[in-house]
């Protein structure tokens, strides 16, 4: 799925000024961009619920779920680097029309197939695959659009709106997707061959299918900044490819000799392993037992998504809020997040696990501004890139092992086990930092690099 986001430099760039805003809503050129963004960014959350929702009606298995979205997310992991130096060497407007197109196709295929009960799931398995490829390119791509089609003096205006978009889009996205498989599904029993709630899922598929295209026609609508042009197809093509491993080899060591950094980079990747595998896998196998309705499914990532919304918001009213510091702060909002997944296997209502989700959101909305303001800090202005690529690798490449970990977990727990070990494990890592690592001492304060 496509993720038009921009660069990580955005998050605390969000608190523009009122006329800066006003100003960039009249370039014709950002309003030509943004508005096919904003539709394919909800077309991604159709997508995002309708997946897991048609393998677990076509399987009932979580270890399949775990692996289709491992087929998704791997790739896109695996290959991010390679299409960052794509995008680098090739027009990103070219690439990330290319891969719309792309996803159009795949996502039109998936829908037909759906409809008229021809899909099986080894068809899922090359479509997920796809678009998990795909997506290595279109995530850089989109990150570089920005810079070349809007201002330098409207930039960080205009990142601080793509982002807040991005977040809406995350909350409002899964409620409306789970509302469209509801109201086109079918609840019957399905015939042997078909797929229940087939044409709702189809129809989701079909509305991600036609905001891929939609944003292509805006896209080839978009000027770009020819003062910003990318390297020549072929130039020093060796010598381009040497320069791009030495650099990124530069990238891990400043990584991993930089005390704060590596410290917390190991500490993200645990927390990677053991929550986004149960928030992944679990919650669909959840809302499938609650109501076996994917309206479910979506009030409980709507909820949050819409946490994850407030709690942005709260970082830009209150960017100082700290408990003691930054690390302690991280520590604190950790452990909170791990007594509120211990009873989440429990809850008998929707409502329940929406409100837990709720406050989830927003204490990782809130700590996701702070931690991306302290790698902007941390970090020197010419490493950025290369350190926000491990962090976005560490969540990429971790969260498929998880899911797919959890999905053949599942096999032999039930979900309230598997909540509740989730919440434990995550209480317990939080008190491992704080003992034996640097986590407390981190702080907002720039280090000396």
């Amino acid at each position: 799925m496509e993720t038009t986001q921009t660069t990580s430099q955005t998050t605390s760039q969000t608190a523009s000024q009122p006329n800066a805003r006003k100003a960039i809503f009249k370039d014709a050129n950002f309003r030509w961009l943004i508005g096919g963004g904003m539709l394919s960014m909800l077309g991604d959350q159709f997508t995002l619920i309708a997946l897991p929702w048609l393998v677990l009606k076509m399987s009932n298995d979580t270890l399949i779920l775990g692996i289709v979205l491992a087929l998704i997310s791997v790739p896109r992991a695996l290959f991010i680097l390679i299409g960052g130096a794509v995008v680098d060497r090739y027009s990103p407007k070219t690439v990330m029309m290319l891969t719309k197109y792309i996803n159009t196709a795949l996502l039109g295929i998936l829908s037909l197939l759906l409809f008229i009960g021809h899909l099986e799931l080894w068809m899922v398995y090359v479509l997920a695959l796809g678009l998990g490829i795909s997506t290595a390119f279109s995530i850089p791509s989109g990150t570089s659009m920005l810079p070349r089609v809007v201002p330098g003096a409207q930039l960080q205006s205009a990142n601080g709106i793509m982002l807040g978009l991005r977040q809406f889009t995350m909350f409002i996205g899964p409620v409306l997707a789970g509302l469209l498989i509801a109201l086109f599904g079918t609840q019957n029993t399905a015939s042997q061959g078909t797929v229940s709630d087939a044409h709702g899922l189809a129809a989701a598929f079909l509305f991600d299918c036609f905001s891929y295209a939609f944003s292509a026609w805006t896209l080839s609508k978009v000027t770009m900044n020819t003062s910003v042009s990318a390297n020549q197809p072929g130039q020093q093509a060796g010598s381009g490819t040497l320069e791009l491993l030495q650099s990124v080899l530069a990238g891990l060591r400043f990584c991993w000799n930089e005390k704060q950094l590596r410290s917390c980079f190991i500490y993200w990747a645990a927390i990677a392993f053991f929550i986004m595998g149960p928030i992944q896998i679990a919650l669909p196998v959840m809302a499938n037992q609650l109501s076996n309705s994917a309206s479910a499914l979506g009030l409980l990532a709507g909820a949050h998504g819409a946490g994850t919304l407030l709690g942005m918001a709260l970082s830009g009213i209150r960017p100082g809020l700290r408990f003691g510091n930054l690390g302690r702060t991280i520590l604190l909002i950790d452990f909170i997040v791990g007594l509120l997944f211990i009873p989440m296997g429990l809850i008998n209502a929707s409502w329940q696990g929406a409100g837990i989700l709720l406050a989830v959101g927003t204490l990782g909305g809130f700590l996701h501004v702070a931690v991306f303001t302290w790698i902007q800090r941390q970090v020197p202005p010419q490493m950025i890139g290369r350190a926000m690529s491990m962090f976005m690798f560490i969540f990429m490449g971790i969260g498929p092992v998880s899911a797919a970990f959890t999905g053949w977990l599942m096999r032999s727990v039930t979900i309230p086990q598997l909540f509740m070990s989730s919440g434990i494990l995550l209480v317990a890592i939080v008190l491992l930092a704080l003992l034996l690592s640097p986590m407390a001492e981190v702080s907002d304060r720039s280090a000396s690099v």
